[in-house]
């Protein structure tokens, strides 16, 4: 029955260690990826502790100083009391001089004020949040360590595959990732429930100072909520809190089944989560959905990477990506031909340009025979590929001025048949889009003269000055 649902049930008799030492490769690759993966996510959580650790030492170490001053406020002020005792004094003497009797009033019991029980309330609150904070992170970043150790313990692969997904799938158990979005939360608290206990503080001191206070805590708040809501809106918001997730699932909560699932408004709209899916997914998702958006992107990312590839070698391995990626075993790739027609229109790379003179350091004389070779092929491939994506004529003359003479070296390599190969085919295919600009020009000049032929029967004198004027045109350019 089990078998019928598709689940067998795990035997003991049902394994062969020999399985496992089959797979042994399988699970390599798998420590391979999540020794990246999880070192990676650790390393990132303890550069966060550090910083966490410092900023909560030194926002303790000033909110200390502030509360040796408020706590005062809490209990009578022994200046007080002093002027009580001698004005009582003074008052039986008095009493005593006039021959009459004096009552010792019964002392008034202290009331802390309002603003002092707030302004202590929020920085001892603040204090401990602070204090706190800096409890978890020592506590996560050991986690850490003992994590990173773990994980090394064994060193065969299939042990250290089980590992990584047992401390892995623990870390998602038990919630890891809340408590490190827990601890930026609490300094961010700390930080303004001090602001607010700073303006009860300055409240009976000084009212001016206060508002100052006040408006300094204002701000803070609104820079804070805008960052914590700017994500909801805009997904590539750079800017987010820790309370960016929470806010997302609330808010979400009830506008999902107001949407359809699968709905998504332009680049910086909001894209509704799909089922329980977080703001990391749905910034993910949003990333990589097709869309014109994404296409403008990806054309920026290339014109950015041939911008920035200063090195013969780095280009190299970018101009052999060119032919793999516009044409395949069984024909022409549609996915990148328009992306790859607008990266090679943009003046500001010469990506024409920039393959001559790839192909032009083989001759420096710094390049082996085989890196030679290997080189000159890599250039006449994506050349290939390059000229087969020209659909009009103005590109096709642009190529032609801009690839010069140097694709049409047959000569020089009569004594490789591999690259005279090459060579000979970016010659035929470039003298093939020339014969097809040189039959667009016929047939433009034959309709003008058949144009110019049936003007005759109109007129008694055919004006040649267009036919002049069209001729010069031609021969200057």
């Amino acid at each position: 029955m089990d078998a019928e649902k598709g689940h067998i049930p795990w035997s003991e008799d049902a394994f062969d260690p020999g399985d496992d030492a089959a797979a042994a490769k399988i699970w390599a690759v798998y420590v391979d990826e999540a020794e990246k993966y999880d070192k990676g996510l650790v390393e990132s959580w303890k550069a966060d502790m550090e910083g966490m650790l410092i900023f909560a030492g030194l926002f303790s170490a000033s909110l200390t100083a502030f509360l040796i001053e408020s706590y005062k406020t809490l209990n009578p002020d022994p200046s007080d009391a002093t002027v009580r005792l001698l004005t009582q004094i003074s008052h039986q003497l008095a009493a005593s001089a006039n021959g009459t009797s004096f009552h010792v009033p019964a002392a008034a019991n202290f009331t802390p004020t309002a603003a002092a029980l707030t302004c202590n309330a929020l920085w001892f609150i603040s204090l401990g949040f602070s204090l706190s904070c800096a409890l978890i992170a020592t506590l996560l970043e050991q986690w850490a360590r003992d994590f990173i150790h773990r994980s090394e313990i064994k060193s065969a692969p299939l042990l250290r595959a089980r590992i990584f997904s047992f401390l892995y799938y623990g870390l998602k158990r038990f919630n890891m990732h809340a408590v490190v979005e827990v601890i930026p939360l609490l300094l961010h608290v700390a930080l303004l429930f001090f602001f607010a206990g700073l303006v009860a503080f300055l409240i009976p001191i000084n009212i001016a100072m206060a508002v100052i206070a006040a408006f300094i805590l204002a701000v803070v708040t609104g820079v804070y909520s805008f960052f914590t809501l700017l994500p909801l809106q805009c997904l590539d918001s750079p800017y987010r809190t820790p309370l960016s997730g929470t806010f997302w699932r609330i808010f979400h909560s009830f506008d999902t089944g107001n949407r359809h699932p699968d709905s998504v408004e332009g680049e910086s709209g909001v894209h509704p989560p799909r089922g329980n899916e977080t703001i990391i997914e749905a910034i993910s998702r949003a990333a990589t959905e097709p869309s014109e958006e994404r296409r403008n992107r990806d054309e920026q990312a290339l014109v950015w990477t041939v911008k920035s590839l200063s090195d013969d070698l780095e280009l190299e391995l970018f101009v052999e990506a060119i032919p793999d990626i516009l044409w395949g075993p069984t024909g022409r790739r549609h996915g990148y031909t328009d992306l790859f027609r607008n990266v090679i229109r943009n003046s500001d790379i010469s990506l024409y340009g920039r393959i001559r003179g790839l192909f032009q350091s083989c001759e420096n004389g710094l390049l082996s025979p085989q890196a030679v070779k290997r080189r000159q092929i890599i250039c006449y491939k994506a050349v290939w590929a390059i000229t087969t994506l020209l659909d009009s004529p103005d590109s096709v003359e642009r190529f032609l001025r801009s690839i010069g003479p140097w694709a049409s070296l047959s000569s020089r390599t009569q004594d490789d048949p591999e690259l005279l190969h090459f060579s000979r085919s970016v010659e035929i295919l470039i003298q093939w889009m020339s014969f097809q600009i040189d039959k667009l020009r016929l047939q433009e000049n034959m309709q003008y003269l058949v144009d110019c032929q049936a003007a005759t029967h109109s007129v008694d004198e055919v004006d040649v000055t267009p036919v002049v004027l069209y001729r010069a045109g031609n021969l200057a350019t």
